[in-house]
């Protein structure tokens, strides 16, 4: 039992470190796999959250930020397209200097044109899983509504977790 309390306690440590949303995510997403076969994801845009299933057994749940008005997160039934563990927006970012300073933040490159002696730099979306083109699951930011360009972002923890359980070709349902 003593075991038990110094791994929980070195767990809130490091989730207060690491920026985890929750201690529980961080134990949940490093529990092994407890159902064997394949993989799928759905999607509730409603609840906002992302289900994992694993032979028909729900084996992860997070919380999610889907696409915000304006950029909603297209529904249906998908696959796992490409897996991208460093991924950067190509779209979304900042525009800095030759130093790294960011000279203009939060761009869109489709509408915000770039500063003198500048570059682009596009934002991380780590453990990308992208199920339709342009859009996919990855780590963000999460303020409790749809607040994304049309992504599906996931705390840290959870991104982590859905990216090393699934492959390519993994269905991917996203619900209204």
């Amino acid at each position: 039992m003593n075991r038990l309390l110094q791994f929980c306690a070195l767990c809130a440590i490091f989730a207060t470190i690491s920026g985890c949303g929750t201690v529980t995510d961080l134990l949940t997403s490093n529990l092994p796999e407890s159902h064997p076969g394949r993989p799928s994801i759905v999607v509730s845009l409603r609840a906002q959250e992302a289900y994992l299933y694993r032979g028909g057994y729900r084996t992860a749940s997070s919380r999610i930020s889907s696409g915000r008005e304006g950029y909603r997160t297209p529904v249906g039934r998908f696959q796992v397209i490409r897996k991208d563990e460093d991924h950067r927006s190509s779209l979304y970012g900042d525009y800095v200097d030759d130093s790294g300073r960011v000279v203009k933040a939060n761009i869109d490159t489709g509408r915000d044109s770039k500063p003198p002696h500048s570059h682009f730099v596009g934002t991380p979306m780590p453990y990308f899983l992208e199920f339709s083109p342009g859009y996919g699951l990855h780590q963000g930011y999460l303020p409790g509504v749809p607040a994304s360009h049309g992504c599906i972002r996931m705390p840290y923890w959870k991104a982590r977790q859905f990216y090393n359980a699934v492959r390519l070709g993994t269905p991917v349902v996203v619900k209204p």
